[in-house]
């Protein structure tokens, strides 16, 4: 059970870097346009690289995940990228998080603890 924990919190934790990712590409670009230099400048955009490895690396894992868990408790676990993503919002976009939003967070918690009690 614990190769199962470490393997999931691992594939959330890519999962939402890639979006921390995609999020700071997305603030280095230009207003969006369906223009070529628009995604010229898109893919050369070294964050927007990185954005796809962490997906890849998500996907792949969670691939394993599910060739050898039960569907029934792995996806719920991938919602663990919220309590990541919500970190990131704090840590690296300095944003303010009302109360509200850290009892979802804890709830989300809460449940995955549950979930995972057998």
């Amino acid at each position: 059970m614990l190769k199962f924990i470490l393997l999931s919190l691992a594939q959330t934790f890519l999962l939402a870097s890639g979006q921390v990712c995609l999020k700071v590409s997305m603030e280095r670009m230009d207003k969006f346009s369906f223009t070529w230099g628009y995604f010229r400048q898109l893919f050369t955009n070294w964050t927007f690289a990185l954005t796809g490895l962490f997906f890849i690396g998500a996907t792949v894992l969670w691939m394993h995940i599910l060739r050898n868990y039960p569907f029934s408790v792995a996806y719920p676990i991938t919602s663990f990228a919220y309590v990541f993503g919500m970190l990131a919002a704090l840590l690296i976009f300095k944003e303010a998080i009302p109360p509200t939003r850290w009892i979802g967070v804890a709830l989300i918690v809460a449940g995955v603890f549950f979930l995972l009690k057998q």
